[in-house]
């Protein structure tokens, strides 16, 4: 193990015995339902961490002491065994120290995810459902839940944005490695001439601001305008004004969301999405880091791209900031991007 993941290690059971201590005042229980479920998840995430560190000094130890008796007794059955066990938890090692390197401010939070469509038309928009796709793949194997929480239908074929959030340990952490332009190569079904397009799409990555975190909006700062939904939704949509629309005067920012039944929890959700907004722009401000985790991008299109998905002439992914290269295509698309996450990761250091 690294200085560096020890040190991880030891501020995570510091920060473990201030949770527990904070978890066995008098008033604990008394507080706000959100506040105790988001300090009993923290706690449970880092007790997991720190247990799993004890065990793997422990199963250290012991190999160690297993190898040099096999050794004296030439016992050759015993090595290989002892050497599968070795594997196993160099493998389990190596995902505690990704755990452990990953300890951003945000990187444990739930994330919110929004894909854009680019330049690229109805290929573009059907581009985007193809990446919803597969990040709702992606999440649905790692146990993660998924709420779409605004979607807005090509004219034609596919989506031209879509907003949701992903809830689970280190959703932000893991996602944010998506954030950036995602390119496709490919003859596009919606040509009949049968000529190869190229099509893009946004993904942006924001950390859901905890309930702890204080985002004063001033009431005279935002607009409010409710609409009927498009989405599926049955008559209760058709017939209410459910949808809310939240724009943000001093900034420009313009959230909505309409897939909730009622117009408050539309209104709710937005308003969540909205706090995550402003939040990550007053961070990118305290940082004095322009655009730090997603990029203002002035156009969604050649030359901007993270990742690039080719199915025509070759089928090949391949992400530029890390050079890693997968063949599989289809496996990528059914949401295995692990290894583009992970590479990504380990190259910034988490």
């Amino acid at each position: 193990m690294s200085c560096e993941v020890i040190f991880e290690i030891e501020k995570k059971e510091q920060e473990l015995k201030k949770i527990e201590k904070v978890m066995a005042s008098a008033d604990f229980w008394s507080k706000d339902q959100e506040e105790i479920s988001r300090i009993t998840q923290k706690r449970a995430l880092l007790s997991e961490n720190v247990e799993k560190w004890n065990r793997f000094f422990k199963e250290t130890e012991d190999i160690k002491l297993l190898l040099q008796l096999a050794k004296e007794e030439s016992d050759g059955s015993a090595l290989e065994e002892l050497a599968n066990d070795l594997a196993r938890l160099e493998e389990e090692v190596n995902a505690l120290k990704f755990r452990a390197i990953m300890s951003g401010p945000d990187d444990n939070k739930n994330a919110i995810v929004s894909i854009n469509a680019g330049a690229g038309g109805t290929e573009a928009q059907d581009w985007v459902e193809m990446l919803l796709r597969m990040y709702l793949k992606w999440c649905d194997s790692k146990g993660y839940k998924v709420r779409i929480i605004d979607l807005q239908a090509g004219e034609e074929a596919g989506i031209k944005s879509v907003t949701f959030t992903v809830t689970g340990p280190y959703a932000y952490g893991y996602l944010k490695a998506e954030n950036g332009i995602h390119r496709m190569v490919r003859i596009s079904p919606f040509d009949a001439t049968g000529r190869r397009h190229t099509s893009f799409a946004a993904v942006t990555v924001l950390p859901e601001v905890d309930e702890s975190i204080e985002i004063k909006i001033d009431e005279k700062d935002i607009r409010i305008d409710t609409f009927r939904a498009s989405g599926p939704g049955g008559q209760h949509v058709n017939k209410t004004s459910s949808a809310v629309r939240i724009t943000h005067i001093p900034t420009g920012i313009v959230v909505q969301c309409q897939n909730e039944k009622s117009q408050h929890r539309n209104r709710e959700m937005a308003m969540k999405v909205l706090k995550a907004r402003l939040y990550e722009l007053e961070k990118q401000k305290l940082e004095q880091k322009k655009q730090e985790l997603h990029q203002s991008q002035k156009e969604i299109a050649w030359g901007s791209q993270i990742r690039s998905y080719i199915f025509n002439p070759y089928r090949l992914v391949k992400d530029h900031r890390t050079n890693v290269e997968v063949g599989d295509l289809q496996k990528v698309m059914d949401g295995d991007i692990d290894v583009f996450i992970n590479s990504y990761l380990e190259q910034q250091g988490g």
